[in-house]
């Protein structure tokens, strides 16, 4: 408040003093008598010029009908006006904090308590151990060693705080930030490492918060660095990878091994988020896998020492996003961009090359690669059905109770209004036509049979961003459009077509498929584990799994796209059409189909393995694991006194969200998944289970 209290001085109690300086002449004597107090001789020698000058002025001023004079007060009049509007503002803004503190709470209703605050009133205390895991781009980079353009960096952050070094000096950055393409590991010169602890991701960027609000709420029942720990690991990398290069499993798993033994022998709660969900499935399957792959810890290790794993905002089987990121480097928000200003990622004349630099950085992340759409058609739909079909996205947002299993409320909500199916199963799609008509209808090649042979530019130079875009020809490009619409299997086949090299690594570290065998001996190999669809959960009855997530958001599903005007080879010969849109309640809008879900992730992904895949005793669950759907329903926020939404369902301000605080304190505290009240589920997903045709 004190630069408040500094402009009511201003406004109020300094203008006062000069009051009675009512004239042009008597501010005058006041300047003149300032200029007769003794100075040192070489001052007074500068001072002499000003003061001719000024009785000079003044004289003309006088002879000209004080035309001076009146400058000088039609300034004044500005500045005093000025002063005024600012002190009716700083008035405003003191009688609405006095309403806001002194008026009924009908009126003018108080942001309630933290969650934690009323919970340590009924007695929720800390018992579980915590440990968090952050996922994708939340987590903090520090620089260890660098090019000589990173000089006086050492140790600073290079992602997360204020990205300061992004704008002093771009094209280092992103050297910086970036993998070696042939080894998705560090490039020679350049270690960036995570930030370790709290700070690691409690704060993406300065006053947006990840982490920040579980782990204030956490603290307030009991919790500190003893007893909670934030799990930070290089997001960048492959899940082996950041054991290869960082131990960061093996870290992992002894800080899980101390907080147990130095807790009284307690079971620790991990909650992961989002990228971090799949992250921890791929340590479930390592921590007990043998030596030298995996941690040796033996088929008991998670049944001792885990008590339940709260999946936040779960990417278990992967988002569409991902595709487009590949494919090129953009989603809905770029692709809005790019239409209502061009110049700023494609001017050619600027040679700015945004979007390029995006792709060759983010295709050195092979991380990106485990969010590629899991299970084939059979999770995400065949070019005419998919688990979504008669999804409304007119009634997304109306959705505010919760479903029963039996699909009857569904059922009346659908019936409201009857759409057009959208196929959804149509990931990418050129043209609007392609991705509305029946396959019969389409001419569409084989996908291996076209994309089999993939010709080379004349010239590797072309272009000074590596994309591997700029080393395809223009026949090659063609081909790519010829197959009008893809699926999630026939993407893969477009992936190693566009973008060989970054696939070859990728298809090393992670698998996308469905297993028919979870016995055969090659599901032991790590590619497969962070895939809930090729791994079984540990023998570990007695833990709890929970899948918890918004929804009641449109989330990007599949995408129109086109060929980019210009087929120059230093462009992205590929984008999303953002002049296709649908009637005015179509989940088509800006080239984009959407679906529910937390605006990053799809409901399909986030809630079907709790749902249905391990739900009671499965091949993927085979101890029968308590799994528990918990769904938040989006609620944006009423006033600006809530920031980003108390009740939000949004992928990352879902952390802040109310209702989740305080189910994960409730089971730190000790709570079962029952006694917080089970499923609690508001979307579609039980009725997109049932569609789904895979052998449990």
């Amino acid at each position: 408040m004190a630069w408040v209290l500094r402009f009511r001085k201003l406004c109020y109690v300094e203008p006062a003093f000069q009051l009675e300086i009512t004239t042009c002449q008597q501010q005058e004597e006041v300047e003149e008598a300032k200029l007769l107090i003794p100075a040192p001789p070489l001052v007074q020698q500068q001072l002499q010029p000003i003061r001719k000058k000024k009785k000079y002025t003044t004289k003309r001023g006088g002879e000209g009908g004080g035309g001076g004079g009146g400058d000088k007060q039609n300034g004044r009049s500005c500045i005093d006006s000025c002063c005024k509007l600012i002190g009716c503002i700083c008035t405003t803004w003191w009688v609405v904090l006095f309403l806001f503190n002194t008026l009924p709470p009908a009126i003018f209703p108080h942001v309630p308590d933290p969650p934690a605050v009323r919970l340590k009133r009924e007695g929720v205390l800390a018992y579980h151990p915590v440990v968090l895991v952050p996922g994708i781009v939340t987590g903090g980079l520090e620089l260890w060693e660098g090019r000589d353009c990173a000089a006086g960096l050492f140790r600073q952050r290079l992602w997360g705080g204020s990205f300061t070094q992004l704008f002093k000096r771009p094209l280092c950055w992103l050297e910086h930030i970036s993998l070696d393409n042939e080894t998705g590991l560090d490039p020679p010169g350049i270690r960036v490492r995570p930030i370790p602890g709290l700070v690691a991701a409690d704060y993406f960027a300065p006053g947006y918060f990840v982490w920040a609000v579980l782990i204030e709420n956490l603290a307030k029942i009991g919790y500190e660095s003893k007893n909670m720990h934030m799990a930070a690991y290089d997001w960048r990398l492959s899940f082996q990878n950041t054991e290869i290069r960082d131990k960061s499993l093996s870290r992992l798993k002894s800080k899980i091994e101390l907080m147990y033994v130095t807790n009284g022998n307690k079971k620790v709660v991990v909650v992961p988020h989002s990228m971090g969900v799949i992250y921890f499935t791929h340590f479930l399957k390592w921590v007990e896998t043998p030596p030298p792959m995996g941690g040796g810890g033996g088929l008991g290790w998670c049944a001792k020492h885990i008590k339940a794993i709260m999946n936040i905002g779960p990417a278990f089987l992967g988002v569409p996003k991902a595709v487009s990121n590949l494919f090129s480097a953009e989603g809905k928000d770029v692709a809005y961009v790019r239409a209502m200003a061009p110049g700023i990622l494609d001017s050619e004349i600027l040679g700015l090359q945004t979007l390029e630099h995006v792709m060759r950085v983010s295709r050195s992340w092979d991380s990106i690669m485990s969010l590629f759409p899991k299970g084939g058609e059979t999770i995400w739909g065949d070019m005419d059905s998919s688990p979504e079909e008669g999804h409304d996205c007119h009634l997304v947002e109306k959705k505010l109770q919760p479903l029963q299993n039996d699909g009857n409320s569904t059922d009346l909500l659908r019936a409201l209004k009857i759409k057009e199916t959208v196929k959804y199963g149509r990931i990418i799609s050129f043209g609007k036509a392609a991705s509305l008509l029946p396959s019969s209808q389409l001419s569409i090649p084989d996908s291996k049979e076209t994309l089999r042979n993939r010709m080379q530019t004349d010239s590797n130079s072309c272009s000074d961003v590596w994309t591997e875009y700029d080393e395809m020809s223009r026949e090659s490009i063609q081909k790519v459009t010829e197959i009008k619409a893809y699926t999630s299997t026939t993407l893969i086949d477009l992936l190693r077509f566009v973008a060989p090299k970054m696939m070859k690594r990728a298809e090393a570290q992670f698998s996308h498929g469905i297993a028919d065998d979870l016995e055969d001996t090659k599901y032991g190999h790590y590619k497969y584990w962070s895939n809930p669809l090729e791994t079984k959960l540990p023998d570990a009855p007695d833990m709890e799994i929970y899948c918890m997530y918004g929804v009641g958001i449109p989330t990007e599903r599949s995408y129109v796209y086109t060929k980019s005007p210009t087929d120059k080879c230093k462009s992205i010969p590929f984008r999303i059409d953002s002049s296709v849109d649908g009637d005015q309640d179509s989940c088509l809008k800006g080239g984009v189909y959407f679906g529910d879900g937390d605006e990053s992730v799809p409901v399909l992904s986030a809630g079907y393995m709790c749902a249905k895949g391990w739900k009671g005793k499965t091949r993927f669950n085979p101890s029968g694991i308590s799994a528990y759907s918990r769904e938040y329903n989006h609620k944006p926020p009423t006033s600006f006194l809530e920031g980003r939404g108390l009740q939000s369902g949004r992928h990352v301000d879902i952390m802040g969200n109310v209702a989740l605080i305080e189910d994960v304190l409730r089971v730190a505290g000790g709570a079962t998944g029952t006694e917080i009240g089970g499923d609690q589920i508001f979307s579609d997903i039980i009725k997109m289970s049932e569609k789904i045709n895979l052998k449990l």
